[in-house]
């Protein structure tokens, strides 16, 4: 299905390949000399014997165009007597040669088919081209009239029972070849040859090597056994049949009728099948070739059995064959299943084709029918000439890849002079390939509907974020009615906002964008009438859309006293409702006639109720601040504790003068392991509230910590916390763990904001993976990412409020704590070098004196110290009792190697031993052990199991049951935590003094 030209290169290629087709015009240019041929024969000789039958031809090709200087060669291999050559590789010649190429028929006059048929060298002065079926499209191209003016000669590949094919060199002169030339090629012919019948069945070949009928199995067979073939000799002049007499056993036909004639055979022949059984007798006889066919015989019950039959003609001292010699086999229990697979192929609704070996259609379904044509009009032909074949785009290139690598492939495409896709999946056979049509047209339109809902979801994500980021930092009414201007009137194509507030029947301007100062006067402070649209909002509380001047008229006939609906053609009113009371109404505008989708409706509608909540906080805002801000300062950690794997130090600092303070907040959690927990977060919002929320989300996570959870499901938790704050509640955290065994920070990051992370080398970068959404509007689960921190690094955790503040955009703060931590730490000699003071150079270089700030800050530095690997211990322990004993073994062994006391020593053995012989009893493997020398000794038992043991009280009569207590008696510390394939139990031991 694939040659050499459009496949992988030949083994030898580039050795002595011509310089191209201009190399050479009225005289042969080839590097032929005497001795340079035989070093090519020597070449081909040294070729790995592990090569296919592609890479054989191809190479024979290669040396053959370069030591005769032809344009190119190809080799072409007989898939069978009757059906002629098809094109296996070429060397040097282009697709546009190749493909007129590729299939030729015994009886043509070509050079190829008259060398494969007389067994002998042939050259042609006129390399015409093969004759063609007349139904298949013509390949016109410049470069195929190259043969029109090129001679040929052809050799054939001499084969025990005939010629296995041919080999030909396209040459750019119209003298035949020299003697010696012409030994060359049947030296390259003779080699290819040999080398055919040694080429080892893998993927890559595609002659019938691999693509020959595996072995049938004979009644009584069980599967996988080789099926019995059975001799057979036809004598067509003596009319005799030699049969083996076990062949007529299994056939059915009785021994005593059978009188050894090949006409009484005949008589046993499906009559419907006779006459192409004869023919094809007739035609090995004729052509001295090969005869190969499965037909149907009668047996003695009158039912049908089906054989296959394989013979090659013989002859006598040069005489015309008369004798054809071969085998039998019983093959009626395979077409029995056969034709059951076919029947249900033939009505699937899928399109289905089979192609043979040489590319030939051999069967099509129902639904092919209506994309490939009539199977009377296909089968027999090659796919390739299939005029709708060639339309589809890398069906012919793909197919063929696919035999020759052994690689089911499957694409998608638009089918020809259609508006339907299909998906295609080509399946490699040991015979050939089947093509798998399924029209995937509808799906299609589906995945675009969804992903275009998506986007539209993905777009509405976005725009909630973007305004809850905006209200949420907003503090004052000016800043909400900026946060909304900036955050709402864009995406909708909005041009004027005003928001007003209810107040003893009244309506009082707040803020407004795009009116002019004449109209906004007439505003302020105008009485709520029933009949406008304003009124009519804060009476119904429901948001009201007018899209036109035309609807408003249509909507309220009579004269409205509304200034609002001045110099404007759309207006969204909607009610502002707080804790079930009306505060007042946000009216956004536009300067067209708008129609506003349901979608944006919604997101207006979320809108107005997260406004209402803003504006309600804005007011409350001064009495709040001071509050909140005690409450803060209280509930953040009142010093960092002092880790082995992290020295850290943090900063608080409150917004600046005028402003609330927000719910930023940070803390160093240790765990097991000497791990340790960095968090940090942002309740969003700015006062009490939010303070408290803070409180209590610390308090949460902490809480958290101590259950060992994974950071994706600390986030899901406080996610839920969240949720149950209420829908005004949206809160960015940052949860990481580092682990000084390993030196990775793994953490999750709802929202927040990235870390920053340095070396000792002085570099430092943001960690850019993207967040999931805040906390109360996140869709768990969440990401969760790994980073390795060798040993001295920094990493930087902070809130918005650091990079964030009035003249300095939030991309722009980030690259400037970048480079200051970079800069801060390149200085080998400064003091940077320590937590303490890198907080100190971040904030006097982001938040100097004279700078306002609108928003807390919260930084935490945290320097990584990692464990040296000689005060590391694993060992794997086997699922045995035995396991217990190792352990022991393996502690001491280790205390040795550590020089650590023996009273300890006993205490470890004893809690390893109750810990091993635990996971031996009440859990699964596979079971590890692992000793952390640090500050404290850690001992680590980790198995398969997800059980949580637990201390239980065990009576006096009891023989088990207190290993638990003797592990919390003898150490510090113990607990257990879950891992990502079973639990971890550990404890810690304070180390000898």
């Amino acid at each position: 299905m694939q040659h050499g030209s459009d496949g992988k290169a030949g083994p030898t290629a580039g050795l002595g390949s011509p310089s191209g087709p201009g190399s050479g015009t009225g005289t042969k240019t080839g590097t032929g000399t005497g001795t340079a041929r035989t070093d090519r024969l020597c070449l081909l000789a040294a070729l790995d014997d592990q090569t296919t039958d592609t890479d054989v031809l191809t190479a024979a090709a290669q040396h053959a165009t370069a030591a005769l200087g032809g344009f190119g060669a190809m080799g072409h291999l007989s898939a069978s007597a009757s059906r002629g050559l098809h094109l296996i590789a070429s060397s040097g010649l282009p697709r546009a040669v190749t493909r007129n190429w590729e299939d030729i028929r015994i009886t043509d006059s070509v050079a190829p088919a008259r060398a494969f048929r007389t067994g002998e060298f042939a050259f042609a002065s006129t390399a015409n081209r093969p004759e063609r079926n007349p139904s298949d499209p013509p390949h016109p191209s410049p470069a195929a009239d190259v043969s029109a003016r090129s001679a040929m000669a052809a050799v054939p590949l001499s084969g025990p029972d005939g010629p296995l094919g041919v080999l030909s060199v396209l040459l750019p002169v119209t003298d035949a070849l020299s003697a010696e030339e012409r030994t060359f090629l049947g030296e390259v012919a003779r080699w290819a040859a040999e080398r055919l019948r040694l080429a080892p069945p893998t993927p890559d070949t595609v002659s019938r090597t691999l693509l020959g009928t595996p072995p049938e199995r004979a009644p009584g067979q069980g599967p996988g056994e080789t099926s019995t073939e059975f001799e057979f000799e036809f004598d067509v002049q003596a009319n005799e049949v030699v049969l083996d007499e076990r062949l007529l056993d299994a056939i059915g036909i009785e021994r005593e009728t059978f009188d050894g004639r090949l006409s009484t055979f005949d008589d046993y022949v499906h009559p419907d099948d006779l006459p192409w059984v004869v023919g094809d007798v007739e035609q090995a006889l004729r052509t001295r070739g090969r005869a190969d066919s499965e037909y149907r015989v009668r047996r003695s019950d009158g039912t049908y059995a089906w054989v296959r039959f394989r013979g090659r003609a013989v002859s006598h001292r040069g005489s015309e064959p008369t004798r054809l010699v071969g085998t039998m086999s019983y093959t009626t229990e395979t077409h029995a299943a056969l034709e059951s697979v076919g029947r249900a192929l033939a009505h699937m609704s899928d399109g289905f084709l089979s192609v043979d070996r040489d590319g030939r259609i051999g069967f099509v379904n129902v639904a092919a029918e209506r994309l490939f044509g009539r199977p009377r009009d296909l089968v027999g032909r090659s796919l390739w000439g299939v005029y709708v074949v060639r339309k589809v785009p890398l069906l012919e290139e793909r197919s063929r890849r696919a035999v020759a690598t052994g690689v089911p492939d499957g694409f998608e495409v638009p089918w020809p002079d259609t508006d339907r896709w299909y998906h295609l999946r080509l399946v490699p056979l040991a015979d050939g390939l089947t093509l798998y049509i399924t029209d995937v047209t509808e799906r299609r339109l589906r995945e675009a509907e969804r992903a275009a809902a998506e986007r539209a979801a993905a777009e509405r994500a976005a725009f909630t974020t973007r305004l809850t980021r905006a209200l949420a930092e907003a503090t004052t009414t000016r800043d909400v009615t900026a946060a909304v201007a900036e955050s709402v009137l864009p995406p909708l194509h909005a041009t004027g906002l005003v928001i007003l507030a209810l107040g003893n029947e009244r309506l009082d301007l707040v803020g407004s964008v795009g009116y002019p100062p004449a109209l906004l006067d007439r505003l302020h402070g105008m009485p709520v009438v029933a009949a406008t649209p304003l009124g009519e909002v804060l009476r119904t509380r429901a948001p009201k859309f007018i899209e036109s001047p035309e609807d408003l008229v249509a909507g309220h006939p009579g004269p409205v006293d509304c200034p609002i609906t001045e110099g404007k053609q759309a207006w969204a009113f909607l009610p502002l409702i707080v804790s079930g009371r009306e505060i007042g109404v946000v009216v956004v505008s536009f300067d067209r006639p708008r129609h506003l989708t349901g979608d944006e409706r919604s997101l207006l509608t979320v809108f107005g109720g997260q406004l209402a909540h803003t504006l309600e906080r804005a007011r409350q805002y001064d009495v709040a601040t001071t509050r909140a801000r005690d409450l803060q300062n209280a509930l953040l950690p009142r010093a960092l504790p002092s880790l082995p794997a992290i020295t850290a130090a943090a900063r608080y600092l409150p917004a600046g003068h005028g402003a609330d303070i927000g719910g930023d907040w940070y803390d160093i959690i240790p765990l097991s392991g000497d791990r340790v927990a960095l968090v940090i977060g942002d309740v969003m919002g700015h006062g009490m509230p939010e303070a408290a929320t803070m409180g209590r989300l610390r308090t949460a996570v902490r809480t958290l910590s101590d259950l060992e959870l994974p950071p994706d499901d600390v986030l899901t938790r406080l996610d839920d916390i969240v949720g149950e704050l209420g829908e005004e509640s949206f809160v960015t955290c940052l949860y990481g763990v580092y682990d000084p065994t390993t030196q990775i920070l793994t953490y999750a990051n709802a929202g927040h904001l990235p870390p920053v992370v340095a070396h000792r080398d002085g570099t430092a970068s943001l960690l850019t993976f993207d967040p999931d959404p805040p906390l109360g509007i996140a869709a768990p689960p969440f990401g969760v990412h790994d980073v390795s921190l060798p040993d001295g690094s920094f990493v930087v955790l902070y809130t918005d409020g650091l990079v964030e503040t009035p003249g300095l955009n939030i991309d722009k703060g980030l690259r400037h704590l970048t480079e200051t931590v970079a800069a801060a730490l390149a200085d080998r000699d400064g003091p940077a070098r320590e937590p303490d003071e890198l907080c100190d150079a971040v904030t006097a270089a982001l938040l100097p004196e004279h700078r306002r700030t609108t928003d807390d800050t919260a930084l935490l530095v945290a320097r990584t110290c990692s464990l040296s690997p000689g005060d590391i211990a694993t060992w794997a322990l086997p699922e045995d009792p035995t396991a217990a004993g190792q352990a022991r073994h393996h502690v001491h062994e280790q205390f040795r190697i550590w020089h650590l006391g023996e009273e300890l020593e006993m205490a470890t053995e004893l809690i390893v031993s109750e810990l091993v012989g635990n996971v031996i009893r009440h859990a699964t493997g596979p079971i590890q052990l692992r000793l952390l020398r640090s500050r404290t000794l850690i001992c680590e038992v980790t198995d398969g199991s997800l059980t949580t043991p637990h201390i239980r009280h065990a009576h006096a009569t009891d023989e088990g049951g207190r290993g638990l207590q003797l592990v919390a008696a003898m150490a510090q510390r113990w607990g257990t935590r879950y891992t990502l394939t079973g639990k971890c139990i550990w404890t810690e031991q304070a180390l000898d003094a």
